[in-house]
């Protein structure tokens, strides 16, 4: 038992990591790790299941419980390209029996859509463009409200799991047009993984170009959110926070000393 202690405490001094920046980049790629690893896990269900799993609704709650579970481990993220080659590595026979022995980006019986973001035939760059910035703004705007130290509304402990139920209720709500990346890491390391892994350029040239729409619209969706949380929200906090008390007031009268008279 003794040896093993040291052992033990031996590699603890070996891999301890002393800088932080390494220390948040390795929790940043272990909490995409997981969260990518589930979500695609959802989804590849959804599509590899031959109708036995066939509803919309598995793969937003696995996706909203994929988030509030990386948050858990880490509060933030970016390790997509791991997680996706995990998830590829566990169902490499289904898929591969799905696609009648290819892998495919668009059509039937494609499998790329399993780990990134395609659109329908329907949907234009426009509407695209509209319906991945929507979603993250209102992905944002309540995380701010949540973790907003001056609103008691979620108990602590429960804040991961209220983003998670965020993230489900947008994904059941607009996911069905061309899914909902909300994030630029965890569109763009799955698509690198799959051009790389048998599916080739065409995830990057599909749906007329595609791949730039949930790369770029989530960031111009996240900043349109922290202005909507600003001016509805963060102003009216700060002016509240700025104006006295009427306890504070009374205090400050209390301690008051009466002028002397002339």
């Amino acid at each position: 038992m003794e040896r093993q202690k040291e052992i033990i405490r031996n590699m603890t001094t070996i891999l301890k990591v002393q800088s932080l920046l390494l220390k948040q980049c390795l929790a940043e790629c272990l909490g995409t790790l997981i969260h990518t690893m589930l979500s695609c896990g959802g989804v590849a269900q959804f599509t590899l299941s031959y109708g036995t799993h066939k509803e919309f609704l598995t793969v937003t709650i696995a996706g909203g419980f994929a988030v509030a579970l990386g948050i858990l481990v880490t509060s933030k993220v970016s390790g997509a390209f791991l997680g996706s080659g995990i998830m590829f590595g566990l169902y490499y026979d289904t898929l591969w029996h799905y696609g009648n022995k290819q892998l495919t980006v668009i059509g039937a019986n494609s499998t790329a859509g399993i780990f990134t973001t395609y659109p329908h035939e329907h949907l234009s760059a426009v509407n695209g463009i509209f319906n991945q910035a929507i979603g993250t703004a209102a992905l944002i705007l309540c995380i701010l409200i949540i973790v907003d130290p001056l609103n008691d509304a979620i108990p602590t402990g429960l804040e991961a799991f209220t983003i998670g139920f965020v993230v489900l209720l947008i994904g059941w709500s607009m996911g069905s047009n061309s899914q909902y990346s909300l994030n630029p890491a965890r569109d763009i390391g799955p698509r690198l993984f799959t051009a790389i892994a048998g599916w080739g350029t065409e995830a990057f040239t599909a749906g007329n170009y595609w791949f730039w729409i949930p790369v770029a619209s989530p960031i111009i969706g996240a900043i349109f959110g922290v202005l909507l949380y600003k001016f509805i929200v963060g102003l009216r906090a700060e002016a509240r926070t700025s104006c006295p008390s009427n306890a504070e007031q009374n205090i400050k009268l209390m301690n008051q000393k009466p002028k002397r008279r002339l």
